[in-house]
């Protein structure tokens, strides 16, 4: 009984060994791949600061400034982009994302436009009307597709299609800490709310005028934006999957800590039985 119960647990050593060299390359993997969604974010910043800085200089300074994109209606239908990963074993990241945004969605008329496998499984399960499944590998996500999914949205806005459009991402503090936020991107009151109505006017031209310009440049930044949080959510889903892979890491560590001892309890026991009847048989 004490040979088979060494046995088993030896093999089950083994299996914690190999767990723990799998949990120990996929921490590595993670960490790698986080440096590349942070350095991709930093990056992209100035390009759309620039874009940022342009659009409110041109709506802060034109009087009586007016913009499909600016004006706020009476919301009867909500569309969100919502980014998940592709893949699990990441801790909370997608629960608390998804979750997030689904309590939000509760008794609202909403379609959702998802990134990532486990977006596109969570609204699909859930019968949420999806506007496009085309973006179901987050990971293949290039600043093209970002650009494209914006232009796709603002035209589908113009038209009325929705009424207000939200960004569902991960926001990347540290390390340690990664918060699930929303973001309205649709439409864009704070740009008339900042107006500085002076009579500066406009220092730089824009052809063939200020609004076109603006309304032109609005996609665009919002696709920026759709990247920014890509980034961010990425970085947020390595930075998670890291966490629980060291956590899983130093779990093994434990359990084969523990099952070592037993092993050579077991070992010493058996020793112990076989000299006692070793003992037992001499004296006979």
């Amino acid at each position: 009984m004490a040979g088979v119960s060494m046995k088993d647990i030896k093999l089950r050593i083994k299996s914690m060994e190999s767990t723990k060299q799998i949990t120990k390359a996929m921490e590595m993997v993670a960490a790698s791949k986080l440096r590349k969604a942070q350095n991709r974010a930093i990056a992209s910043r100035p390009y759309f600061e620039t874009l940022y800085s342009t659009f409110t200089d041109i709506a802060g300074n034109i009087q009586d400034f007016s913009s499909p994109y600016t004006q706020k209606r009476d919301v009867k239908k909500s569309c969100y982009i919502v980014i998940a990963g592709d893949r699990g074993l990441a801790g909370g990241y997608n629960s608390n994302i998804l979750k997030m945004v689904y309590a939000q969605m509760e008794g609202k008329d909403v379609c959702v436009l998802p990134i990532g496998k486990k977006a596109v499984e969570f609204f699909r399960l859930r019968k949420v009307p999806i506007v496009s499944e085309a973006y179901a590998e987050a990971a293949d996500i290039t600043i093209g597709d970002c650009f494209t999914m914006a232009k796709l949205l603002s035209k589908e806005f113009l038209k009325g299609e929705f009424d207000e459009l939200i960004l569902g991402y991960t926001n990347f503090v540290s390390m340690l800490s990664q918060t699930p936020a929303t973001l309205p991107m649709l439409p864009l009151d704070s740009i008339g709310k900042s107006k500085k109505n002076n009579q500066i006017g406009l220092l730089t031209t824009y052809e063939p005028d200020p609004v076109s310009v603006f309304n032109a440049i609005i996609p665009e930044y919002l696709g920026g934006v759709i990247y920014g949080a890509l980034a961010e959510s990425v970085a947020s889903e390595q930075a998670a999957r890291r966490t629980a892979m060291d956590s899983a890491t130093k779990n093994a560590d434990q359990m084969i800590a523990d099952l070592s001892l037993k092993f050579n309890r077991a070992r010493q026991g058996a020793i112990t039985q076989e000299i006692t009847e070793i003992v037992a048989g001499s004296d006979q």
